[in-house]
């Protein structure tokens, strides 16, 4: 990793060293993209909010009820560890909030058929016309929200978002390490996982 050169007196300090991220070897374009990021998913989550209140939910009580529904469309069963991963939570947060879906009446938790120790998430009728019933809104705002991006881009920028995630992932382990007294180099826990070869899309 290359080193920070000294900041000039009264110049703030690199918060990144990277050189593919520096500008003549100044980190403003990459404060840009952060601070960026944060506008956006301050936006997003506004956006997710009013989904959420227009049928009733919390935000995510919403992000959970729709996942599941389109998971268990693509995918036939789908657990709560499942739910967790394609959403990167904790299995016992997304039990709690399941939790609360269930009491509502709008998903059904059931033995799998298979595996007695699983449980079948599924979104229950009551939970798909509270879908159905947002759709028509939610369609017009994602539409646009996101009409600023090409298919090319948009395909693009959801390879970006997943290296994103790993990587962040990467970084809260690291972050975790300093907290905890930990010094020097990258430990073994947050270096980077090896890639799984993926065919072309």
């Amino acid at each position: 990793m290359a080193k920070a050169k000294p900041s000039k007196p009264g110049t703030p300090p690199l918060t990144i060293s990277r050189p593919e991220m520096l500008v003549a070897g100044s980190d403003r374009e990459f404060r840009r993209l952060v601070h960026g990021l944060f506008g956006f998913l301050g936006l997003h989550e506004a956006v997710r909010a009013g989904h959420a209140a227009r049928i009733g939910l919390a935000g995510i009580e919403y992000t959970v009820l729709i996942a599941i529904r389109h998971l268990a469309a693509e995918e036939g069963d789908v657990s709560v560890n499942r739910v967790a991963a394609h959403l990167h939570l904790s299995g016992t947060f997304v039990t709690t909030v399941t939790n609360k879906l269930l009491k509502r009446g709008l998903i059904h938790k059931r033995p799998h058929p298979r595996d007695r120790r699983r449980v079948r998430l599924d979104v229950s009728d009551a939970g798909r016309a509270l879908l159905a019933e947002l759709a028509p809104v939610q369609r017009q705002v994602n539409d646009v929200q996101f009409e600023c991006l090409s298919a090319a881009e948009f395909r693009a920028l959801i390879g970006m978002v997943e290296r994103l995630i790993e990587s962040s992932e990467r970084a809260v382990r690291l972050q975790s390490y300093f907290a905890s007294g930990g010094t020097g180099t990258e430990p073994r826990a947050a270096a980077p996982r090896k890639r799984k070869a993926r065919s072309p899309a």
